[in-house]
């Protein structure tokens, strides 16, 4: 969408979650321009699963949490929403089968074959497996990012800002 002629800028979302020891695990959602410059935070109460899920899901248990539940529910509740998901968690990418938007690994394995990846600053970004088409539309919008920028840093940022955020409290 343009405004003045001027195009849409790119916002990125920087999705991770980290593990609260005997509480499960708390995601948190920051949400940048295409400067790294925050614009909003989002995160999630721990989410701890019981023992008769862990039994029923199985291998599927962190995805489902991780990315449906935690990232959707962070998705959810934002009111910037990201045109573009990035995650340091494979877990998350299970986003992508929710949501719209594309959804991105920040140098995530190579191993697998069935993935389409391409360069994003300094990074390699991979696109979920059932998702190539994805790389068409990030392409376009890649252009707003700097070729020097970090996109490891954020992530770091929504850790320490979840931790943050236990230790005072915020989050029970």
């Amino acid at each position: 969408m343009a405004t003045q002629g001027k195009p849409e800028q790119l916002r990125l979302g920087f999705l991770t979650a980290i593990e609260v020891p005997d509480k499960g695990f708390s995601g948190g959602l920051l949400v940048t321009n295409h400067y790294g410059r925050p614009l909003e935070f989002q995160c999630t109460t721990p989410v701890k699963p019981n023992s008769t899920q862990e039994i029923l899901y199985g291998s599927s248990l962190q995805p489902f949490l991780l990315g449906e539940l935690i990232g959707g529910t962070l998705i959810d509740k934002s009111s910037v929403k990201p045109q573009l998901i990035l995650t340091d968690r494979i877990e998350i990418l299970e986003l992508r089968n929710h949501i719209d938007v594309p959804v991105v690994m920040v140098d995530g394995p190579e191993d697998r074959a069935a993935e389409t990846s391409m360069k994003l600053g300094r990074q390699t970004i991979r696109f979920h497996s059932a998702h190539t088409t994805d790389s068409a539309a990030v392409t376009t919008d890649a252009q707003q990012i700097p070729a020097d920028a970090d996109l490891r840093e954020p992530f770091l940022r929504v850790r320490e800002a979840l931790q943050e955020t236990l230790k005072n409290g915020g989050l029970r």
